[in-house]
């Protein structure tokens, strides 16, 4: 039996490079389409949660809670309690998560271990494990229903997710741009959003400090009357790679101070990022705040919609139809 001449060697390792070289592309491709298979289970998982809550309360939970700076006194609290994840956590079967949490006080007075749990179907693995928020003092100024523009900050970090819920299509005011901070006809504003998952209002109670005691502005099933399998409940949200964990851009996902730590927007103006590095993704103010839905999947954003269904819509999908998804009554049908 002869040995192999070092030509024969050569030739044999640089075969089994190309075959290596044909076969990267492949498990790549198909290692992409089990992250992508997983991030729309967890959304799904997520969107039924969602959907639970209404069927056992006949409400949709709340995104956010806020008022609105002229209404009546008996509407003017609240604006820092926990968001819609809190709520649904019993539908994921985070009972226990679910229990710390006091649902109408302010988010900075829990526990850490509260507001630090991230849990796993809150996060897609395209972009790997939820992690926290990173800035735990950072202070940004925002006219976006935040407080009314002045600095901001100094509020507790904590667990940050990859979903967020639908606030609408940015109507009646699509921009913050141009709107003063008491400016009620805004998006922002409690009772304002369009979509399902909205900045609601609450009932006050006490003369100082005055506090939540009751919801107003949830958002019921009948008032969905595009269809449920034409509506949004909750997407994957755009976060630039260098924003991952930063206030406001992706702050922590149950902290109500900053709308677009839990919430986005979808419609003319504010289009699917088409990657986590697009220079066209809309922000709210000082280049910071992104609030748009997009995808780390290429191509392609997916959003869990009210009927329970998960669909994946291009990142080029047309503002208007997407607007007509991420709005719950216009009177208009998402179609492509």
């Amino acid at each position: 039996m002869r040995a192999f001449t070092l030509v024969e060697l050569l030739a044999v390792i640089a075969i089994v490079g190309i075959l290596i070289a044909l076969l990267l592309p492949a498990v790549q491709a198909a290692r992409g389409a089990a992250r992508r298979s997983q991030c729309t289970n967890n959304l799904r998982q997520v969107g039924l949660a969602v959907t639970q809550f209404h069927e056992t309360f006949t409400l949709y939970p709340p995104g956010r809670i806020d008022y609105r700076y002229n209404d009546e006194p008996s509407r003017i609290c609240g604006g820092f309690e926990p968001t819609w994840p809190a709520y649904v956590l019993p539908f994921v079967e985070e009972q226990a998560a679910a229990d710390r949490w006091r649902l109408l006080d302010d988010y900075s007075l829990h526990s850490p271990e509260a507001r630090a749990y991230a849990p796993a179907v809150f996060a897609c693995p395209e972009r790997g494990a939820n992690g926290g928020s990173t800035n735990e003092l950072r202070v940004v100024s925002v006219p976006c229903g935040c407080g009314g523009g002045e600095p901001q900050g100094y509020r507790p970090t904590g667990a940050t997710a990859h979903y967020a819920g639908n606030h609408g299509d940015g109507s009646p005011g699509k921009q913050a741009d141009g709107y003063a901070g008491n400016d009620d006809s805004a998006f922002f504003w409690g009772g304002n959003g369009t979509g399902v998952l909205i900045t609601v209002r609450a009932r006050c109670a006490g003369l100082w400090p005055v506090y939540p005691v009751a919801l107003h502005d949830t958002v019921r099933g009948a008032q969905i009357t595009d269809g449920l399998s034409k509506t949004a409940l909750v997407g994957e949200m755009h976060t630039p790679e260098d924003d991952e964990g930063v206030v406001p851009d992706h702050g922590p996902m149950y902290d109500g101070k900053f709308l677009p730590s839990s919430l986005r927007l979808g419609g003319v103006g504010v289009p699917i990022a088409k990657g986590p590095a697009d220079p066209a993704a809309p922000t709210l103010f000082d280049d910071h705040a992104h609030y748009g839905f997009g995808s780390r999947h290429p191509g392609v954003c997916h959003f869990a919609l009210a009927d329970g269904s998960v669909q994946g819509l291009d990142v080029d999908t047309d503002e208007t139809v997407l607007g007509r998804l991420c709005h719950r009554a216009d009177g208009e049908l998402a179609t492509n």
